[in-house]
C-alpha cells in the first residue's frame, strides 16, 4: 500500500512526466484552504528534492497570497490511466514573478504562455505513495486550448490588467504580491 521517503526515486520521476493533471494544496494562516488543478505542460522535477511549476494567469491567485504567509504546499497527482497510484509531495515553497531573477532562470524549462504570471519552487521532504484503488479510470483526449486563447486574445497589456483588476488579492483579501 502506501510507502513514504525522503526523496523523488526515478520511478516516481517517471510517473510523473506520464502524468496530464496535478493537484495544488496551500493554506494560509487564517482563511480558506486552496486546492488548485493545474494541467498543461508546466511541472519539472529538478532533483530529487525539488521541483518547479509554472503558473498561469487564472481567475483567482491563492497559491501566491497563501505561500507568502505560509510556504507549506503539497502537491497530489493521480494515476487515471494503467497501474493505481496516488503520489503526493510535500514541502516548502518559494513563488517567483517575472521580475524575478529565479523566474528567468527557470522559464526556459516550459513553453512559452502569454500568461505566464509565476513559478513557484518547491522543496520536496516528503514523498507519499499510496494504492489508487479508488480512483476511477479516464481516458485523456486532450489539453483544453481555451486558457492559451484567452490570454493570446488579452495581450499582454490585458494579461497585466486582468492581473491588476483580479490576481492582486486572495478570495480573503490577502496580498499576491503579483504587482509591485
Amino acid at each position: 500500500m502506501g510507502k513514504k521517503t525522503d526523496h523523488i526515486a526515478p520511478h516516481i520521476e517517471d510517473f510523473i512526466k506520464e502524468q496530464h493533471i496535478f493537484f495544488v494544496g496551500t493554506a494560509a494562516t487564517e482563511g480558506r484552504v486552496n486546492i488548485s488543478p493545474k494541467g498543461t505542460d508546466s511541472f519539472r522535477v529538478i532533483n530529487k528534492n525539488k521541483i518547479v511549476w509554472l503558473n498561469l494567469t487564472g481567475s483567482g491567485n491563492e497559491t501566491a497570497a497563501h505561500l507568502l504567509q505560509n510556504n507549506r504546499m503539497t502537491i497530489m497527482f493521480c494515476a487515471f490511466e494503467g497501474k493505481p497510484l496516488i503520489l503526493r509531495l510535500y514541502g516548502n515553497a518559494t513563488i517567483f514573478h517575472p521580475r524575478d531573477d529565479a523566474f528567468q532562470n527557470y522559464s526556459d524549462l516550459f513553453p512559452d504562455a502569454i500568461g505566464s504570471r509565476q513559478i513557484i519552487e518547491m522543496d520536496v521532504d516528503l514523498v507519499q505513495t499510496s494504492c489508487g484503488f479508488g480512483v476511477p479510470f479516464m481516458d485523456f483526449k486532450a489539453e483544453r486550448p481555451t486558457l492559451d486563447q484567452w490570454a493570446t486574445q488579452k495581450g499582454p497589456e490585458g494579461i497585466a490588467q486582468y492581473w491588476i483588476d483580479k490576481n492582486t488579492k486572495s478570495i480573503d483579501g490577502f496580498e499576491t504580491e503579483i504587482i509591485k
